[in-house]
């Protein structure tokens, strides 16, 4: 094992951690990030593999660990094994250690020349199922990409980093100030979705009281009854009433990426934790429902999130499936914008307008008035993009990949349709083909993801090519030539 640097550096802070040494040997950090750091460790009892996540975000920690609470034993979702956290420590994450993800399954079929139809199908059906868990226990995962979908050595999908994760419950969302009580999630009990009615909606002092349990609660997940539970939240109530989450660096609210100008996209650990960006001053989640655009990863981004929607559900992990799905057709990525204004282009010039007519209610998101395209007569259609692709594919990804949020079709719904009933049938898990690295890990990676450097560039309206951009009285409009 390499030498730690000095204990000074807060990234490696982990070394000095006794309550964790005591329990895990520290093998090498795997990935480094502006809000995480991840170790591959091994547990002292027994010799499993685990990856610890050190997660030096205040709000990303509540929120990771909040919805892996509420799926834990989902099927394919990464499971928590246990969490450590203390006053004035980062939150590190006990998680089961998985070697590769999907973003190396899509470099290895790019450089055979392919992934095979039955790989293909076999990969979608476990996305579908963890995104099905997920959306069933009314959590919404904001930022699902082929890096953040982990696969095992013996070929299981699992969904990771829930840094973005939000809690919606009933019609309307949960803020941190809610929380799912953790006597539903006993380690023995087989997983069962929970209906909304189960999530109980607490005060503003309730993420105050999850941190207490944490710091009380350093080896296991320890179950907590209600009526202990509440009076804990009463107990530290006055103490934190006045608190909020302006310090953090993920915050919800009503402001807009766009409105912001602060869209850069981070590149970091292996579990790709919370690319996030900081909202203005204010822009903090004050009612349910009021939610942040500026989640998720560029490419992957639902066209209301880039136009500012800071009401919207499950139906943004929606769009981002099409674009995985697209993107494992094809071994290229559907939408790779360099700017948020350059994302929404490429959306437009494949999918047309994007107008009342093809998304209604949209003229009334944020930052639809302040950017004006040109009309597109003809747009290429998603055809294009999958060119040589059988219809049943496009028709897959044409269910995902809409403007109407409320057209887009569900996990569930694709769970059963007719594309993974149809030959090729999907293959079974022994015969994929799994890699042997996560992408960015082989002798010529920088550290990122080969093609997707530059999901790192900043919403602003330079360094464009063949694009015009015209001040108007209600913003810009837009020309590409």
């Amino acid at each position: 094992m390499d030498a730690p640097p000095s204990q000074s550096s807060r990234s490696w802070s982990i070394y000095g951690r006794t309550e964790i040494t005591e329990h895990y040997e520290i093998l090498d950090r795997i990935g480094s990030g502006a809000y995480s750091d991840v170790y591959r460790g091994r547990r002292l009892s027994d010799g499993l593999l685990v990856a610890l996540k050190e997660i030096h975000d205040y709000q990303s920690s509540f929120r990771e660990i909040e919805a892996l609470q509420i799926l834990r034993h989902a099927p394919n979702v990464v499971d928590l094994i246990e969490y450590f956290w203390q006053e004035d420590e980062d939150a590190v994450l006990v998680l089961e250690y998985l070697h590769a993800d999907l973003a190396a399954v899509i470099r290895d079929g790019k450089k055979a020349g392919g992934l095979p139809a039955g790989e293909v199908k076999q990969w979608m059906l476990q996305i579908l199922t963890g995104v099905d868990a997920c959306h069933r226990n009314s959590v919404v995962h904001r930022d699902l990409k082929p890096s953040n979908l982990l696969i095992s050595a013996d070929g299981v999908l699992k969904l990771a980093d829930f840094g973005q994760a939000r809690i919606i419950q009933g019609i309307g969302f949960m803020n941190e100030d809610s929380f799912v009580l953790p006597e539903q999630f006993s380690q023995n009990k087989e997983w069962i979705p929970h209906e909304a009615a189960t999530i109980i909606e607490m005060t503003k002092a309730s993420q105050s009281a999850l941190e207490i349990q944490m710091q009380t609660s350093q080896e296991t997940i320890r179950p907590i009854d209600e009526q202990e539970y509440l009076g804990e939240v009463e107990d530290v109530k006055a103490k934190y009433s006045d608190e909020t989450d302006k310090e953090t660096s993920i915050q919800d609210g009503d402001a807009s990426c766009l409105a912001t100008c602060s869209t850069g996209d981070i590149e970091d650990d292996p579990f790709k934790s919370s690319y996030s960006y900081e909202v203005a001053e204010g822009g903090i989640e004050d009612e349910p429902g009021s939610m942040t655009s500026c989640v998720g990863t560029r490419w992957f981004r639902a066209p209301e999130l880039l136009y500012g929607s800071t009401n919207y559900g499950q139906e943004v992990d929606l769009w981002s499936l099409g674009c995985i799905f697209a993107e494992l057709l094809s071994l290229e990525p559907l939408f790779p914008g360099t700017s948020d204004i350059d994302q929404i282009g490429r959306i437009i010039s494949v999918l047309g307008d994007f107008n009342e007519e093809t998304s209604p209610g949209c003229s009334k998101l944020p930052d639809y008035n302040k950017i004006a395209f040109t009309k597109v007569g003809s747009p290429i259609g998603l055809e294009a993009c999958l060119q040589d692709h059988p219809p049943s594919e496009v028709a897959l990804v044409k269910k995902l990949v809409r403007y109407d949020p409320a057209t887009r079709a569900t996990a569930v719904e694709l769970l059963d349709d007719s594309f993974f009933k149809e030959e090729p049938l999907p293959v079974s898990l022994n015969e994929l083909k799994v890699p042997a690295t996560r992408d960015g890990q082989d002798e010529k990676s920088s550290g990122e993801w080969g093609d997707y450097r530059d999901m790192a560039s900043d919403s602003d309206f330079d360094d464009f090519g063949g694009v015009n951009v015209t001040n108007t009285e209600k913003g810009f409009a837009i020309r590409f030539s």
